[in-house]
């Protein structure tokens, strides 16, 4: 017999919230927070820019829960609309820097940079950032692969999923991101 106070799996806890339970949505949120966060900030390579995206992967995914199948892992289909994020957040970042760009440099001569000396931050701190960013670096079908595998601690068969791919493909997309992190971080 089911235990009433045992906690309900994702695909109960979205019935729950498409029927108006808001506490639903939360628990959803509580549950995935930290992975899709983890994912987006390993996409992004930026903090901030990591929990803006969290924030519209959730806001997204809550509008259109009704589109969630049921049969499917909640955790993957999440996964997949914070890639999206990601992706879309690449395109906006490369508008930007163009727009930055076409600014003379005058312009700018006034705006402080309040970021740490480099000189001051921890040789392990510098490097996990190093790395952070030759992973942000990677080209999106490459660093797509990594992070759900590598650092999420997916299965491939379900990085294959999430991504759309077979397993195979993940493995090989993993192997030619292990390739170009080497290549950029001893560049």
């Amino acid at each position: 017999m089911n235990d009433p106070h045992a906690p309900a799996d994702d695909r109960t806890l979205v019935m729950r919230a498409l029927g108006g339970h808001q506490p639903s949505y939360s628990e959803l949120m509580a549950r995935h927070r930290e992975a899709v966060y983890r994912v987006a900030r390993h996409h992004v390579g930026e903090e901030s820019e990591a929990l803006d995206i969290a924030q519209e992967t959730f806001i997204s995914a809550f509008a259109s829960l009704n589109r969630f199948d049921p049969d499917r892992p909640f955790r993957a289909w999440l996964l997949r609309i914070a890639l999206n994020k990601c992706r879309d957040w690449a395109r906006r970042r490369a508008v930007r820097r163009l727009f930055r760009m076409a600014r003379p440099l005058d312009d700018a001569l006034h705006i402080a940079d309040d970021g740490q000396d480099p000189e001051s931050a921890a040789i392990s701190t510098r490097e996990v950032a190093r790395i952070s960013a030759a992973v942000a670096a990677l080209p999106a079908n490459l660093k797509d692969a990594l992070i759900l595998c590598r650092l999420e601690g997916m299965s491939m068969a379900d990085a294959a999923q999430v991504l759309g791919l077979t397993e195979k493909a993940v493995e090989t997309r993993i192997y030619r991101a292990r390739q170009k992190l080497s290549e950029i971080l001893e560049g």
